[in-house]
């Protein structure tokens, strides 16, 4: 019996994440490929550890109660996370996914799935009553981010997983950019939870995982057989790294918050910033959805500037926050979507759905945010007047 409520203390007391043959209060790392058996046929808990590793499911455990899931599964990256995740469908199904989404999600669909007969189609998955006559008998899943990646667009969650549960089909959510604390779809109906964990609940760029979390055990059983079949799993040391990374998971995030709060409402007023968005600006897309599901807007951050700005000057005279791909991480990191993170998705359909040229996104870390908003000033300013 747990001896908390609030998930402040899950994430540090959470899941198997302590030995209890030592009394260690942080579970070792279980640096080994296989098991000594005590003789044949006496089914052993460990075997080998493609199948199971006791670090590996200390933090599978620990995702599982974060998320209020069934149970949990760590992957060597979030898209091997999604390749397992979509390896549940079949050949003639077809997945529904939100209209911006991150590219490596799209790519996989579009480039391998696709491969072995599994469809997909785009959807604005923010129009319920819409996405409803989208859902023929080929589809099995609806797919969404929400926030999702990169134009932060808010998707009711509750009301897609009732949906879902109409038609019988799954409800899948990628939760990287809120994290548990922040946000839990299986509380709002969500069937399966992904995260690529390489972000906010790694926290420090030091690692690449991902996580998924589902409802019920013939959804465990179904994924823990591909998981151990493809074998795309994650290693015991990072396993640890993440287990760390997410103890302090909350004190980060009410960081990271707090400053993309102060540099949204920068943003908003800045005279060279064309659009934000944050969904924790009152004027923004799907703002009282989002303060329903959600602790907050989180701690992404996307803008436009105006015409006469050249974004290549913005990015070259940053000299706090680091231009790079990736996010969640305790230094600020800046992408352009369109070049970066999201050039696998044709031009056209970037267009369509507004990741334009001259997107912007912002990961807002943890430095002292009169710093951050004085090195975004100063590169804004130095990209004026084309």
């Amino acid at each position: 019996m747990a001896n908390y409520e609030k998930i402040e203390s899950a994430l540090i007391h959470g899941g198997n994440t302590t030995d209890k043959q030592t009394g260690s209060v942080n579970v070792p790392i279980y640096q080994t490929s296989t098991y000594q058996q005590t003789g044949l046929g006496e089914n052993p808990k460990w075997e080998y550890s493609r199948t199971g590793n006791p670090t590996r499911a200390a933090l599978e455990s620990l995702i599982a109660e974060l998320e209020g899931g069934t149970a949990g599964f760590a992957f060597g990256s979030g898209m091997a996370a999604i390749t397992a995740v979509l390896s549940l469908f079949k050949s003639g199904d077809k997945i529904l996914i939100s209209s911006n989404v991150y590219g490596g999600t799209f790519r996989v669909l579009d480039k391998v799935f696709n491969n072995f007969g599994i469809g997909y189609s785009i959807e604005d998955t923010t129009n319920i009553n819409a996405l409803e006559q989208k859902i023929t008998p080929e589809v099995k899943a609806i797919l969404i981010e929400s926030p999702a990646n990169p134009l932060l667009t808010i998707t009711d969650i509750a009301a897609v997983a009732a949906l879902t549960k109409k038609h019988g089909i799954l409800a899948i959510v990628d939760n990287t950019f809120m994290t548990p604390y922040l946000q839990r779809p299986i509380e709002l109906g969500a069937d399966i939870v992904i995260h690529s964990a390489t972000k906010y609940l790694g926290g420090h760029s030091d690692l690449v995982a991902g996580l998924v979390v589902v409802n019920d055990t013939k959804l465990a059983e179904r994924l823990a057989f591909i998981q151990n079949s493809t074998g795309g799993i994650l290693g015991p040391f990072d396993s640890f790294l993440l287990i760390r990374g997410i103890k302090t998971l909350g004190v980060r995030l009410d960081r990271h918050v707090e400053n993309a709060e102060k540099l949204a409402n920068y943003l908003v007023n800045h005279k060279g910033v064309k659009k934000v968005y944050y969904p924790g600006l009152p004027d923004a897309q799907g703002y009282e959805i989002n303060k329903r599901q959600a602790k907050n807007g989180g701690a992404m951050i996307s803008f436009e500037l105006y015409e006469n700005y050249d974004i290549k000057k913005f990015f070259k005279n940053l000299r706090l926050v680091a231009l790079a791909e990736s996010l969640g991480g305790v230094e600020s990191l800046v992408c352009h979507p369109a070049s970066m993170t999201h050039a696998s998705i044709p031009y056209e359909i970037r267009q369509k759905v507004g990741i334009t040229d001259g997107l912007i996104r912002l990961s807002v870390g943890i430095e002292n945010s009169d710093d951050l908003i004085a090195d975004i000033d100063n590169a804004i300013a130095e990209s004026e007047g084309m």
